[in-house]
């Protein structure tokens, strides 16, 4: 009896004392041409990995087996394995690609090629390229609907946001907003889709039904003019509550309600912030900062900066999953 209660008490103390989030982070650094990579407990550096030219987008796989990151000046996504943290293979994409997406399933990959104005589909499990859409004109966010029947690609030059049907992969609807859109993310109950406008200034929400812009956010911090706040990356709170964005040479996250659009707050970050990710525990929100080499971690429910770690040079993108 003593020892099964000794047993018991050892084990209750072993899991008291593991970590309560034990995630990764690969941080994309466009000049240095590496991906940085960090713990998550103890936010330092673990490995940095030489990867191809001008990485960009980096996400991980909905299995968390791999990390795909998208290298502009090859023209390639690489695939990184994340039990070793080498580069294993290469999947197929068009001319300078940028950002991407993957389907709910984890099935399909999307990539928005900056240089022939085309989103590629990727079929993951062969790894082959199975089709191209044509879009609008310096095409870079990318964004699915959670029941996964719309694809949405922004186009710099065009200042659209285009609405594809997954399953004919044709374009439907083309939505005008401000100049050179960003990033596009949906509210996970759909009732919103969100476009960074990076010239604009904006971020602009459109009724994903009505497919029309319903609403814009501004923003106004003191002492910086107009021009220097320029929206990027968007990270919206899985309950659809709070959104962060980045606001790039302004060197600030604003807080914003997103029920209310209304923003709550800035967050002094490094300089020119440009994309984030949550742990998938949404308990901290890192962001990259390209022009300080360096990441910000927030703490979400505190909406404060806690940490900054050194990274590469221009760090770009950031995707966060577990070991």
């Amino acid at each position: 009896m003593w020892r099964r209660c000794l047993f018991t008490g050892m084990f209750a103390w072993l899991a008291a004392a593991a970590p309560a989030s034990a995630y990764v982070a690969y941080v994309s650094n466009e000049k240095g041409n590496t991906v940085t990579v960090i713990d998550t407990d103890s936010w330092s550096v673990t490995n940095t990995i030489k990867v191809g030219q001008r990485p960009r987008g980096i996400e991980f796989s909905h299995d968390g087996k791999f990390v795909w990151v998208a290298v502009g000046d090859d023209d390639t996504i690489q695939v990184i394995d994340t039990k070793t943290q080498q580069i294993v293979d290469t999947l197929p994409s068009g001319p300078d690609p940028e950002l991407f997406t993957q389907d709910a399933a984890g099935k399909t990959m999307y990539v928005a090629n900056e240089n022939d104005n085309t989103v590629t589909v990727i079929d993951l499990e062969k790894r082959s390229r199975i089709g191209d859409i044509q879009v609008g004109v310096e095409p870079e966010g990318m964004a699915v609907s959670p029941d996964g029947k719309i694809l949405i690609n922004t186009s710099e030059t065009t200042s659209m946001a285009h609405f594809i049907d997954t399953a004919t992969r044709q374009v439907v609807a083309s939505v005008l907003v401000d100049s050179r859109p960003r990033f596009a993310v949906f509210k996970q109950d759909e009732s919103e889709l969100w476009v960074s406008s990076e010239i604009g200034g904006t971020v602009s929400i459109i009724d994903p039904a009505k497919r029309v812009v319903t609403g814009k956010i501004t923003f106004d911090i003191p002492g910086l003019r107009s021009e220097a706040i320029q929206p990027v990356g968007i990270g919206m709170t899985k309950d659809g509550k709070t959104a962060f964005i980045a606001l790039g040479p302004a060197n600030r996250v604003a807080v914003v309600d997103a029920t209310t659009h209304k923003v709550l707050k800035y967050l002094l970050v490094g300089q020119r912030v440009w994309h984030m990710d949550f742990t998938p525990d949404e308990k901290y929100l890192m962001v990259t900062n390209g022009v300080s080499n360096d990441v910000s971690v927030i703490d979400v429910a505190a909406q404060k900066v806690i940490k900054t770690i050194q990274v590469g040079e221009l760090p770009w993108g950031v995707t966060i999953g577990k070991p």
